[in-house]
C-alpha cells in the first residue's frame, strides 16, 4: 500500500478498508474463529448476585432464656452498636482511602483486613475503588481475590465504572480467564471495557485471540463502535505488530484515515512501530513525518525502527534531530542509542550519551545503566563499566549477567567469579544466562576446579537444569586443557541431541591440539547440521593443512567451489574523533596511506628484534588466498598503524574485526602492543582480545 498517496484517493482505492465492515472477510482468510472454550458464547452465571443463605437457617442449640429488655431500651442498644459500626467502619475506609492516596497499597490491604475479621462492614465504592488501585499497584493476585470475594458477599450493586474497574484489575493482576467470566457477566460494556479486555489480551502476546474478540466487538456493537473510539484500533495495530502480518496493520491504518485519525498521537507511534516490526522502515518513517507533534515516544519509536534494522548511523542521526529539536528524552531515548553506539564501536558518541543521561537526571535508571556497563565492556572499557555498575542503587540480575559475562569476555576469569559469589551473597537469585557468563569465564580463563563445582551446583544448589550452552562451555573447558577424549565422553553422554555448538567447541579444541581425527568427526557432524556455514568447511580446511594432508585438503577446496561458498575479505575498522576508518588487507585507498605503511613497516622491523617471525600456515578459518600473501598488511596491522599515527601514545586503541583473527596477527600485536606500550583491544568474529606488555586475556586459545 501507498502511504503517500492523498487521503481521498487512498480512501477509495485501498482494497482492504472492507474487513472492518465484514469481519468475515478475515476470519475465512486468518482463520481466527478456531474452537476456543474461552472465547465461546456460553455466559457464566453471575457470580456478583450469589447471596449466601442466612445463618437462621441453620439449627443451634438455644441457651437458656434471658430476660428480655423492654422496647425502650432494645431500640437504645441497636441504635448504639449501629453508630459504633458505623463509624468505626467509615473511619477505616477513609483511612484506606487516605492510604491508597499516598501509595501505600499495602498498609491499606491491612487494614482491609481488619474490617473483613470484623464481618458485616459495608464499604462504599469509592473505598472499593482505591482498594482496586492498590490491588493493581501491588500485582497482589491475593488481593484482587480478597477485595472481589468481599464485594460479591456484600451484594454490591456495580455501576458501568466500577464493572470496568473491576474487569481491569483482573486483567492487569494477569487474571486473564476470570477477567473473562467477569466481562462475559457485564450487564452493558462500553468502549472502555472492550479496550481493557482486548488490550489485556495483546499485552499477554494473544494476538490470534485479541482478533477474535475484536470480530466479536464489530458485530455486537458495530454502530457504538463505527467509528467513535481510536484506542481500539491502536491496540489492534499493536497486535498487527505482534503477529508481524503487515496486512493487517495496512487495513487498520486505512480505517484510521477514514476516521480522520491521521494526526491521533497514539495512532501514529503504534503505526510507526507496526511498520518498522513488518520491515516497513520507510511507511514508518512516512508515518512519522506526517505527525503534526512529534512527542518522545514517536522518536523513540522511529530510532527504535532504525536500530531493529541495523540502520545504526540513521538511528544516531535521528537521535541528534531529537536533540536539537529540543524535545525531552527519557531514559528509554539513552537505552536505546547506547546499544547502538555499540554496533557502531562509536565510544565518543556513547561518552556524549552518557553525560545526557546524567544531565536529564536518569543516571540511576536500572535499563539505561545497564545499557552503559553492557556497552563499556563490549569495547573494552572494564573499569568504566565497573565504575557505572557500582553506583547504580539497584541493580537486577541483568546488570549482574553483564557485568559478570564482561569480565569472562576479557579473560579475567577470577574477576567474574568473585563478582558471582557476591552476587549470591547479596540475595541475588541467578539464571541460566547467569550461569553461562560465569562458566565462560572459567572456559576463557582455564579455571576448570571452579568451572566444574559451579556447573554441579547449578541443579543442586539454584535448580538451574543446565542447558546445551552450558555442556557446551564445559567441552571447552576440558578441551582447552587438551582433554579431548572427556569432552567427547561430555557430548555422548549428554542428556539431550548435541546441538551445534557443542561440536563446534570440540572442533576448536581438536584444531589448537592437532586431533586430526576427532577434528575430522566434529567437522563432518557440523556438515549435517549446517551444512552451508563457511567456516565449519575451512576450519577443517585448515586441520588439514597444518597435519600435511594435502588430498583431504584439495577435496574441501572442491567442496567449497561446488557449493559456490567462498570466504569474504576480512575487514577491521577503528574510531577516531567520532570518525569510522574501514581498512582492508593491502588497502591504500586511505587519504594517509603513505604515513600508515611508513608506521608499519617501522613496526615490523621492530618486533622482529624481539622474535616475531611471520607465520607460513594458516591456522584459523577466516584468512583467504590474497590475503595469505599480505601478511604484514592484513586489515588489523593497518588500522592499528593508523590508531597509532593518530592518536596520544597514552590512549589505547578498540578495534572490531569482521572475522577470527588469524594467528600471525595476534602474535605481531601482542608484540606491537609491548613496544609501543599501548593497550589494544580487539573484538573478532570469535571473542574480545585485549593485548597489553606482551599478552593477550585469550591466553592464546581462540
Amino acid at each position: 500500500m501507498d502511504i503517500s498517496l492523498p487521503l481521498d484517493q487512498l480512501r477509495s482505492t485501498c482494497k482492504y478498508v472492507a474487513f472492518l465492515k465484514n469481519p468475515q472477510v478475515l476470519k475465512e482468510r486468518f482463520h481466527l474463529y478456531g474452537h476456543c472454550s474461552l472465547f465461546s458464547k456460553k455466559r457464566y452465571k453471575n457470580a456478583f448476585f450469589k447471596i449466601k443463605g442466612s445463618l437462621s437457617e441453620h439449627r443451634f442449640i438455644k441457651p437458656r432464656p434471658m430476660l428480655k429488655p423492654s422496647k425502650k431500651e432494645e431500640n437504645l442498644i441497636e441504635e448504639k452498636v449501629t453508630q459504633n459500626e458505623d463509624s468505626s467502619s467509615s473511619g477505616i475506609s477513609a483511612q484506606i482511602e487516605k492510604l491508597v492516596f499516598h501509595k501505600r497499597y499495602h498498609e491499606a490491604l491491612d487494614f482491609f483486613e481488619l474490617l473483613e475479621c470484623e464481618g458485616g462492614c459495608q464499604l462504599g465504592s469509592s473505598t472499593y475503588d482505591a482498594l482496586i488501585t492498590a490491588c493493581i499497584g501491588l500485582r497482589s493476585i491475593r488481593g484482587v481475590k480478597r477485595v472481589h470475594n468481599h464485594m460479591v458477599s456484600s451484594g454490591l450493586v456495580l455501576d458501568q465504572y466500577l464493572w470496568n474497574r473491576v474487569l481491569s484489575m483482573h486483567v492487569k493482576c494477569k487474571m486473564m480467564l476470570d477477567a473473562r467470566m467477569i466481562f462475559d457477566e457485564m450487564p452493558e460494556r462500553n468502549s472502555i471495557s472492550w479496550n481493557t479486555m482486548i488490550g489485556g489480551l495483546v499485552d499477554l502476546g494473544d494476538y490470534v485471540e485479541a482478533f477474535r474478540l475484536f470480530f466479536v466487538m464489530l458485530e455486537e456493537e458495530e454502530e457504538e463502535f463505527s467509528g467513535s473510539d481510536s484506542r481500539i484500533y491502536a491496540t489492534m495495530i499493536r497486535a498487527s505488530s505482534g503477529l508481524e502480518v503487515i496486512s493487517l496493520g495496512q487495513q487498520l491504518h486505512c480505517c484510521a484515515l477514514k476516521m480522520g485519525e491521521d494526526d491521533n498521537v497514539f495512532m501514529s507511534c503504534a503505526l510507526i512501530d507496526m511498520y518498522s516490526k513488518c520491515g516497513s522502515i520507510e511507511d514508518a518513517q512516512f508515518v512519522f513525518d506526517q505527525m503534526p507533534v512529534k512527542t518522545t515516544v514517536g522518536w523513540n519509536t522511529i530510532i527504535a525502527g532504525y536500530a531493529l534494522h541495523g540502520y545504526s548511523e540513521e538511528a544516531l542521526r535521528m537521535y541528534y534531530e531529537m536533540r536539537d529539536a529540543g524535545v525531552k528524552m527519557d531514559h528509554f531515548t539513552f537505552s536505546i542509542i547506547i546499544r547502538v553506539c555499540t554496533r557502531l564501536a562509536s565510544l565518543e558518541h556513547a561518552k556524549q550519551a552518557h553525560a545526557g543521561l546524567v544531565r536529564h537526571g536518569f543516571g540511576f535508571d536500572i535499563v539505561a545503566n545497564t545499557a552503559l556497563v553492557d556497552f563499556y565492556i563490549k569495547w573494552g572499557r572494564i573499569e568504566d563499566a565497573r565504575n557505572v555498575f557500582e553506583r547504580m542503587p539497584k541493580k537486577n540480575v541483568i546488570s549482574w549477567n553483564a557485568l559478570i559475562g564482561g569480565y569472562g569476555n576479557h579473560g579475567q576469569g577470577i574477576e567474574a567469579v568473585e563478582l558471582f559469589e557476591r552476587m549470591v551473597c547479596e540475595g541475588m537469585m541467578p539464571n541460566h544466562v547467569t550461569f553461562l557468563a560465569v562458566l565462560s569465564a572459567c572456559r576463557y580463563s582455564g579455571l576448570s576446579d571452579r568451572g566444574w563445582e559451579i556447573f554441579e551446583s547449578m541443579s543442586r544448589d539454584y535448580s538451574v537444569k543446565p542447558r546445551a550452552m552450558h555442556y557446551a562451555c564445559m567441552i571447552e573447558l576440558l578441551g582447552r586443557e587438551g582433554l579431548l577424549d572427556e569432552a567427547f565422553a561430555l557430548i555422548r553422554d549428554a542428556p539431550f541431541r548435541p546441538t551445534i555448538n557443542m561440536w563446534a567447541a570440540l572442533l576448536t579444541a581438536c584444531r589448537v591440539h592437532k586431533n586430526f581425527e576427532l577434528g575430522k568427526f566434529a567437522a563432518e557432524k557440523l556438515y549435517g547440521m549446517e551444512p552451508e556455514k563457511l567456516s565449519n568447511y575451512v576450519m577443517l580446511l585448515n586441520i588439514y593443512n597444518s597435519s600435511g594432508k594435502q588430498e583431504e585438503a584439495a577435496a574441501v577446496v572442491q567442496t567449497l567451489t561446488r557449493k559456490g561458498l567462498r570466504i569474504k575479505p576480512a575487514c577491521t575498522w577503528i574510531e577516531i574523533k567520532k570518525q569510522p576508518h574501514v581498512f582492508l588487507s593491502g588497502d591504500k585507498c586511505h587519504e594517509q596511506t603513505k604515513e600508515i605503511y611508513q608506521k608499519l613497516d617501522e613496526l615490523m622491523l621492530e618486533i622482529s628484534k624481539h622474535g616475531y617471525v611471520t607465520e607460513g600456515k594458516t591456522l584459523l578459518p577466516d584468512v583467504d588466498e590474497r590475503e595469505q600473501k599480505l601478511p604484514h598488511y592484513h586489515s588489523e596491522k593497518l588500522a592499528i598503524s593508523f590508531g597509532l599515527i593518530s592518536t596520544s601514545s597514552s590512549t589505547s586503541l578498540q578495534l572490531v574485526q569482521s572475522h577470527r583473527i588469524c594467528n600471525d596477527c595476534h602474535n605481531a600485536i601482542k608484540l606491537i602492543a609491548m613496544i609501543t606500550k599501548r593497550e589494544i583491544v580487539v573484538r573478532d568474529a570469535s571473542r574480545f582480545h585485549r593485548f597489553k606488555n606482551g599478552t593477550c586475556s585469550c591466553g592464546d586459545y581462540w
